[in-house]
């Protein structure tokens, strides 16, 4: 990248960095659970989970950020997706393919076993995110913890989750109402760097792209060609799995996400989209040419999970995840 290019783009990722530091996180803190469960540590029990989860099971990692990033931007990070009901969040189609509800329900068990009633579900889900992505060679960052579990969940508010097919402004439009700005979009779309999808889903992109018969032309080609043979030949007999990165790097938090989708290899249409709106594309570049992404990532991270918290005498602590009390 030339120097001058290089100070640009850092100045106007100062600038939209800057514009959306204001914190919202109520009465979050750090090492909030100190003492708080005797001789117990709360983060060592949560971390010592997901090192035992992801020792077997390295998928966790998506399945942490998914929860995640689908708890929070519905109704705030209160857990109502763990709810378990007709009718609740997880019975919402955008949350079908979420996963990792059995692991929450371990580590809930753990802490329940050493400090009943003290640790929210809501705080295990940011606490286990911020480990997984740590041990999968993302950004080691600290999370502030305080937060309480909501009392409702309801399907009809997953709606306002960006589906697959979104187009960039919808997408901004869509984070802003919930105070996350167009760069955060970008930092936090890069989760799939360790995401997956299925050929259903992407289907119409390969062979019928709106409506032609023909595979999107913003896609590579020879990509075309490798997803339609391999991964999603007509006619295949399961609806597999397609990898959103580089299949080398699928299991590594990285910046390699960016990379793909400048190679026109963005698997899901808002992946390609994200690197080719005018408004976007020069986040792709930039976070694919840097290494500001580790950093970048875990402060929306952060943004994320201190959206709509619930702190003090509000909702309350769940003993079990998948019920209110």
């Amino acid at each position: 990248m030339q120097p001058a290019r290089s100070a640009a783009l850092l100045a106007a990722v100062a600038v939209v960095v800057l514009a959306s530091a204001a914190s919202c996180r109520g009465q979050l803190a750090n090492n909030y659970y100190a003492g708080k469960c005797g001789n117990a540590s709360v983060e060592t029990i949560i971390q010592d989970a997901v090192k035992a989860r992801l020792a077997w099971d390295k998928r966790m990692v998506a399945g942490l950020l998914h929860l995640q990033f689908h708890d929070c931007f519905v109704d705030g990070c209160d857990a109502s997706i763990l709810l378990d009901g007709p009718n609740t969040e997880k019975t919402a189609v955008q949350n079908s393919g979420i996963f990792g509800y059995d692991f929450i329900d371990d580590v809930k068990t753990a802490l329940e076993n050493v400090c009943p009633g003290v640790v929210s579900c809501a705080d295990i889900i940011i606490a286990a995110t911020r480990d997984a992505v740590a041990m999968c060679g993302g950004p080691r960052y600290q999370v502030q913890l305080g937060r309480r579990d909501g009392m409702v969940s309801q399907a009809s508010r997953a709606s306002i989750l960006p589906g697959p097919n979104v187009d960039i402004p919808t997408a901004i439009s869509l984070f802003s109402k919930k105070n996350l700005n167009s760069f955060d979009m970008a930092i936090l779309m890069g989760a799939h760097t360790v995401g997956v999808t299925h050929c259903s889903v992407i289907h119409d992109r390969l062979y019928d792209f709106n409506g032609t018969g023909l595979p999107d032309p913003g896609m590579d080609p020879l990509y075309v060609w490798i997803l339609t043979t391999f991964a999603c030949p007509k006619g295949q007999a399961f609806d597999n799995i397609v990898y959103l990165d580089d299949p080398s790097s699928i299991l590594l938090v990285d910046k390699s996400y960016y990379a793909q989708i400048m190679k026109r290899h963005g698997v899901l249409a808002v992946d390609q989209a994200l690197g080719d709106h005018s408004s976007t594309a020069w986040m792709v570049n930039f976070l694919a040419t840097t290494d500001f992404f580790p950093s970048m990532f875990s402060y929306a991270l952060n943004k994320l999970a201190a959206l709509d918290v619930l702190t003090g005498t509000a909702g309350e602590i769940r003993k079990n995840c998948r019920r209110t009390n």
